[in-house]
């Protein structure tokens, strides 16, 4: 079986707060590592009500400190929002600290929206177009020294953070098998080009110093629970977000509500069919058979499990049982 791995959007939830959110993820973080998951990654989102990791640097750094062996990273950073001699820095203090465990997913979106953009200072002209060129003068930031030219990113040179691609359609598949970096497709929202950007990236990638052949990496949905009428209602908590977040009216993560999607019209249930099509909902058994498929399907070499799960055990006991049934997990929730 495939490496499975975690994507966390440190969620808040109706009722609760920021720092619970991070207590949370801290949690989730160290049972994950129990079960065996390769990644712990955070995305970076700003003006989102029911989303915690907006300064995605800081919070991977609680993240790894409370764990030691897993790898934390950001699933991603959006470099538009930032210069890449910041981020190099960054990056360069957190793999100081945990030598051997940090990743650097960038994606060229922002991560808001664009008043929002301009809070973040910066400029919406040309910059997203800059974003391979931004890319490779990151990487060069963690070459050995004299590689950057004059700018030197202190903590940084020399420490070759792994930099991969994110991405939701065929842009970064192309910059990914451009520069020889692995890539990762936001599949668990955005499945509409899913299997042609697999295609691409694996069509055009050209080796590099930093990887030999290609790497694709899915985000994929699961909730998982005991049973499939259980799990069918943790995820509402998920759908009730989307449908929110689409009409204009983002809030933090709703609980469940037993026959949400009878409430919804045409439109609403259309749009979390699309949404929602990378995803594993039910027990132990319908996880196990719609995630091998997907596998089979897409033949992707690693998943990035998300799971938005409003009560914070019903989560944990999600990826426990993700793992159990795949078969990378023995040891018990702490």
């Amino acid at each position: 079986m495939i490496p499975l791995s975690v994507l966390d959007l440190s969620p808040i939830t109706e009722g609760s707060d920021a720092a619970q959110s991070f207590r949370n993820s801290r949690e989730l973080a160290q049972n994950a590592e129990r079960f065996g998951y390769r990644r712990y990654w955070l995305a970076e989102h700003h003006n989102m009500p029911g989303i915690a990791s907006a300064a995605t640097s800081v919070l991977i750094g609680h993240v790894a400190g409370a764990t030691n062996t897993i790898r934390v990273g950001a699933g991603g950073i959006m470099l538009p929002n930032h210069s890449p001699l910041v981020i190099a820095e960054q990056f360069g203090t957190l793999a100081s600290l945990y030598p051997g465990r940090i990743d650097l997913g960038v994606g060229r979106a922002p991560g808001s929206d664009q008043i929002t953009a301009r809070a973040l200072r910066r400029t919406l002209a040309n910059e997203i177009d800059d974003f391979p060129n931004d890319v490779i003068e990151l990487m060069r930031y963690f070459d050995e020294p004299g590689a950057s030219g004059p700018v030197r990113s202190v903590p940084g040179v020399g420490l070759k953070v792994p930099v991969w691609i994110l991405g939701s359609s065929l842009y970064g598949a192309q910059i990914a098998a451009m520069l020889g970096l692995p890539y990762a497709f936001a599949s668990h929202f955005a499945p509409a080009q899913m299997m042609q950007a697999i295609e691409v990236y694996r069509n055009l990638f050209k080796p590099s110093v930093h990887l030999k052949a290609p790497y694709v990496m899915l985000g994929f949905n699961v909730f998982a629970a005991d049973t499939d009428g259980e799990a069918e209602l943790l995820s509402t908590s998920v759908q009730q977000a989307f449908v929110n977040l689409r009409s204009g009216r983002p809030r933090p993560l709703p609980p469940p509500r037993a026959g949400y999607l009878s409430t919804l019209g045409s439109p609403e249930r259309a749009l979390l069919d699309n949404l929602l099509t990378c995803s594993a909902v039910g027990s132990p058994d319908t996880v196990r058979e719609k995630i091998e498929a997907f596998i089979a399907r897409t033949g992707a070499q690693e998943l990035m499990i998300a799971s938005q799960i409003f009560e914070h055990e019903a989560r944990v006991h999600s990826y426990q049982l993700t793992a159990e049934v795949l078969g990378q997990c023995a040891v018990e929730v702490v």
